[in-house]
């Protein structure tokens, strides 16, 4: 797993808007300035504070969600857009364990206009590393001389977690506590007495004991 710092994300971003330059419209200069407090408590603003302390946090499952429900707001301007999916992409690939998912981020945001070279250049990196990634898994998942767990771990990290419970579950496996906590955030793994099926003992990052069962395996 990686670890990556959020408040670097977005930097490319945030240079270029700050480099562009406009000619101010007269009636622009006699309006009244945006206070700051009003940029930061703005419900973007806010939003991607919940995501960078969630991350921080260790629960990057729920970052990412956070995100996904964010990118779905239609009254997004394109640099928020950019901004929170250049952050979603980055945690994917990151400790979000989701290559594919990374992968299709970063052909969105290719795909997006008003690109800088540097921007462009810099996601067009991020893709070939993924991408590098995923070529190299699949070929050490097709070569058959692994472990179960390794494979779990291999199929996981690619993003195919579906996959990755059913064949943990075939196998009656039981994965490193890290996974364990990811797929209860992710909502395969459920805590309470209406579930049946193993049961999984899991603390999360903010020392917080679970009892973990399949989802699926309610009674």
């Amino acid at each position: 797993m990686f670890r990556i710092s959020l408040a670097a994300v977005s930097l490319a971003v945030l240079a270029a808007c700050a480099s562009t330059t406009t000619e101010t419209d007269p009636a622009d200069a006699i309006a009244p300035p945006v206070e700051a407090a009003d940029i930061a408590d703005s419900p973007f603003a806010l939003a991607m504070n919940t995501v960078e302390s969630l991350a921080g946090s260790g629960n990057e499952q729920a970052a990412i969600d956070r995100l996904t429900q964010l990118l779905g707001d239609p009254n997004l301007t394109p640099e928020q857009y950019q901004t929170a999916l250049e952050t979603r992409a980055a945690l994917r690939y990151g400790e979000g364990d989701d290559v594919w998912g990374a992968i299709s981020d970063y052909e969105t945001l290719l795909e997006m206009d008003g690109l800088s070279a540097d921007q462009i250049a810099a996601y067009e990196e991020a893709l070939n590393t993924a991408r590098g990634e995923a070529t190299s898994t699949n070929f050490m998942l097709e070569q058959g001389e692994l472990s179960r767990t390794e494979r779990f771990e291999l199929m996981f990290r690619l993003g195919e977690h579906q996959e990755a419970v059913d064949y943990m579950l075939e196998n009656n496996l039981t994965p490193s506590n890290a996974h364990l906590v990811d797929l209860y955030q992710m909502g395969y793994l459920c805590e309470g007495d209406e579930y049946g099926g193993p049961v999984y003992a899991a603390t999360e990052p903010d020392g917080t004991p679970r009892s973990l069962q399949y989802c699926d395996f309610g009674k």
